[in-house]
């Protein structure tokens, strides 16, 4: 059974609408984590093209948290940095559900008339690598996560550095256009962190098309 999901937090753009940025929050948060960042973006007036899409996940039971119920993209069983442990527990039918549903919305804006490669998916955390699954496993080519922006606390207790290093030399391995930066912060964002995205959607999806 499909779980429950709230209407996604819509952003409209500014100007006229020619690009879409869907941005998956991390696991606890709702779309609304990140509302005050496209804000900020908008208020600069240089993505004013940009419509961004901010899904809430549904809630459901984390077992790494004693089994309380949370937004969560898909289950974690246990989170121990280990790559052993991720694959030991992943939560493998969580992960699809969630990646047909973001399927979905990207389906939705090519409907509406965006192109393929003026959409951009992205997100942080757990979102983060549902964005990459999904983007890298749809059935068109996006104008990002092809090429891809990977940016990760160095002081990161939870998802540690190095998971973040083996994923981006493994994409860099099968010849995905991957960039790699790293910030002084823990599991969060800052806003250097945050200009850079912004470079990269500007970059990505430009405001001629």
């Amino acid at each position: 059974m499909a779980p429950s999901r709230r209407a996604s937090l819509i952003i409209p753009a500014a100007a006229k609408h020619t690009a879409t940025v869907i941005f998956a929050h991390g696991l606890g948060d709702t779309g609304y984590g990140w509302q005050s960042a496209v804000e900020n973006w908008r208020r600069r007036q240089r993505l004013d093209h940009v419509k961004f899409i901010l899904p809430h996940a549904p809630s459901m039971p984390i077992t790494a948290n004693g089994g309380m119920a949370m937004p969560g993209w898909f289950d974690i069983k246990e989170l121990n940095g280990t790559l052993e442990s991720l694959q030991r527990s992943e939560d493998e039918a969580g992960i699809l559900a969630s990646r047909t549903y973001f399927h979905q919305l990207i389906q939705e804006e090519i409907d509406g008339g965006i192109s393929a490669n003026r959409i951009i998916l992205g997100g942080f955390s757990q979102g983060g690598a549902m964005s990459v699954l999904s983007g890298l496993s749809a059935n068109v080519k996006l104008g990002g996560i092809t090429p891809i922006f990977m940016a990760h606390g160095s002081f990161d207790p939870l998802v540690v550095p190095p998971l973040a290093r083996l994923s981006y030399e493994k994409l860099k391995e099968l010849g995905y256009d991957v960039t790699f930066k790293t910030y002084p912060m823990p599991h969060s964002a800052c806003p250097e962190e945050l200009d850079d995205v912004e470079d990269f959607l500007k970059k990505t999806l430009p405001a001629s098309s």
